[in-house]
């Protein structure tokens, strides 16, 4: 499965690459800001999209507003990784259409399990 993790934070990137490449058996695709997510997604079509709310440049919920108005990436799952976890931001974020909201600081030893399971119950 190919996924494509957007987050600002090159820490934060990188260790969610290594954990869903390497626990998660996932195929990585990285992109560090809004625009370049939506520029990634429509290029490389991966199978779900692992998106920061706040980015440097266009929120996450924007990116995901762009990725659905695409008949390209419509289709593609969108799950939230953010400290952004009151239930008013995790309502929206599902009101909007997005398939989960994973919370940070995360445990990296279960975050690709949290993906899967969420992928699965969509």
């Amino acid at each position: 499965m190919r996924i494509l993790v957007v987050d600002d934070d090159p820490a934060e990137l990188l260790l969610s690459s290594i954990v869903l490449k390497e626990l998660g058996g996932f195929e990585v695709i990285q992109a560090q800001n809004g625009m370049e997510a939506v520029e990634c997604a429509k290029r490389e079509l991966p199978d779900a999209i692992l998106i920061d709310f706040v980015l440097d440049d266009i929120d996450g919920p924007e990116v995901f507003q762009m990725l659905q108005k695409s008949k390209d990436t419509s289709e593609i799952p969108v799950i939230f990784h953010t400290a952004k976890t009151d239930p008013s931001d995790v309502t929206r974020l599902i009101a909007l259409g997005a398939k989960g909201v994973i919370g940070k600081p995360f445990d990296p030893m279960r975050l690709a399990e949290e993906i899967k399971r969420i992928l699965h119950h969509s």
